[in-house]
């Protein structure tokens, strides 16, 4: 009695938390099955591609294709659908088609799960976002099914469409394929059709339908705005820079023909926000791109999206400040709009805790693991950023290198919805103190 009493009481935070933790001990618990495994796993390996699965990171220390069995894939694919589209979603569809009423206690849940500023339409949200995901991830399967078809045949085509399909719009990242993507480096349809998965999925689900909605540029939310042409210009200045530094690499760019340098060069320019496939390697890429990645991951993709990171949005509610600071302005400005302290304030505080996250990681990592350090770096950016990118290290983890890599796949994914809200709304008091500036600088 004491325990229910304790879960009702506790914050909607709080209940995520749990309810992710026991999605991702549930899918543990199913891939140690022997029908999952092709030879067997670890409970720690299985844990580790639940807890990666659940919180859409892609990092595996397995291979996906030749250690898991179907059943064992199809764990995967539903994990990484129900941590795409947030636990929430699913409960509140159940509650629907179970004719229950969706109370406050359940819409403060989704209004946290899907980082939305009030509780107002948040079931009809949860509907739209069902139904989108589902028809897009069907006709983007459908797209690869007819082009894979040929070369494949209708059985594995089939099988492979849906299952990169699914991955691809939830920016998981997790493919059947040893070498991710590198099979298709060249391709443009494959290259088309899965970055366009990632980018809508980690666009954010509040900015796509806002641009289903409003008929003109003027008309869209300062959020869809910045989110439109922060992405636009993020992903352009991604490409051109990988595309400069890797050209003459004969490890990626270097081998390929001008047309599969484009291809390769927009492909993993995109990617870092925050899909987790790779059409080139990533261990061999040169160390300035492997920083550009870096940022690029840990910026992320949109807020109620698919994707991870700190959101593009934070970061440009940071920028935008530090430029207004610059001006000698009060205000922080965009598009005839004013951004008020709070957000400012809560932008700082995402921004700190991820670079707190990132440096206790790699502290650890660097006393337990034998690599280089700008592999333990990337590791846990990309674990944070929930990318799955990986410079080779995941798999020869050890058992605490791989615990902490779970727990920052964890926070990633559930941080945002925890420690930033927490700091978002402190507690009220009516108590004010006299005012006195500090050194800084």
């Amino acid at each position: 009695m004491n325990a229910k009493r304790h879960v009702v009481n506790s914050s909607p935070p709080q209940i995520l938390s749990l309810m992710f933790l026991s999605f991702i001990i549930l899918g543990t618990c199913l891939l140690k099955l022997p029908i999952s495994t092709t030879e067997g796993i670890t409970w720690l390996d299985a844990f580790f591609t639940a807890t990666s699965a659940m919180t859409v990171t892609g990092l595996i220390v397995v291979d996906t294709g030749q250690a898991f069995s179907l059943t064992g894939e199809i764990i995967i694919l539903s994990l990484i659908q129900i941590g795409g589209l947030g636990i929430m979603t699913f409960a509140v569809l159940i509650f629907i088609l179970l004719g229950k009423k969706i109370g406050i206690k359940e819409r403060l849940l989704v209004q946290q799960a899907l980082n939305q500023t009030n509780i107002g339409g948040v079931v009809y949200l949860i509907k739209r976002l069902f139904y989108f995901s589902i028809v897009i991830e069907s006709i983007a399967a459908l797209l690869l099914f007819l082009y894979w078809l040929p070369g494949m045949g209708w059985r594995q085509g089939l099988y492979s469409a849906i299952f990169h399909s699914v991955s691809a719009f939830n920016n998981a990242g997790f493919s059947i394929y040893s070498d991710s993507l590198m099979g298709f480096v060249g391709d443009p349809i494959v290259n088309m059709i899965i970055s366009f998965l990632f980018i809508l999925g980690g666009i954010g689900f509040t900015v796509i339908f806002d641009l289903i909605k409003s008929k003109n540029f003027r008309d869209l939310s300062l959020h869809t705005k910045l989110m439109v042409i922060g992405t636009i210009v993020t992903n352009f200045i991604a490409m051109f820079l990988v595309f400069i530094l890797e050209y003459s690499n004969p490890e990626t760019l270097g081998k390929l023909s001008f047309f599969d340098k484009v291809w390769a060069a927009y492909f993993q320019g995109v990617v870092p926000r925050t899909a987790g496939f790779n059409s080139i390697d990533i261990g061999s890429m040169d160390e300035a791109t492997l920083f550009l990645m870096m940022l690029l991951m840990f910026v992320g993709a949109g807020s109620a999206s698919t994707g991870g990171g700190i959101k593009l949005t934070t970061f440009l509610a940071m920028v935008l400040s530090v430029l207004t600071f610059l001006k000698g302005k009060e205000d922080v400005m965009i598009f005839r709009k004013t951004i008020t302290d709070r957000i400012v304030v809560r932008s700082l505080a995402i921004a700190i805790i991820g670079i707190s996250v990132i440096f206790l990681g790699v502290f650890i990592l660097d006393i337990t693991e034998n690599a280089p350090f700008i592999m333990i770096l990337f590791e846990t950016i990309s674990a944070f950023g929930t990318v799955g990118l990986s410079m080779g290290l995941t798999g020869d983890l050890t058992w605490i290198g791989k615990l902490v890599i779970i727990c920052v796949m964890f926070v990633g994914k559930i941080g945002p919805l925890t420690l930033a809200f927490a700091f978002a709304y402190p507690e009220k008091s009516k108590l004010r103190y006299p005012k006195e500036d500090i050194l800084t600088g």
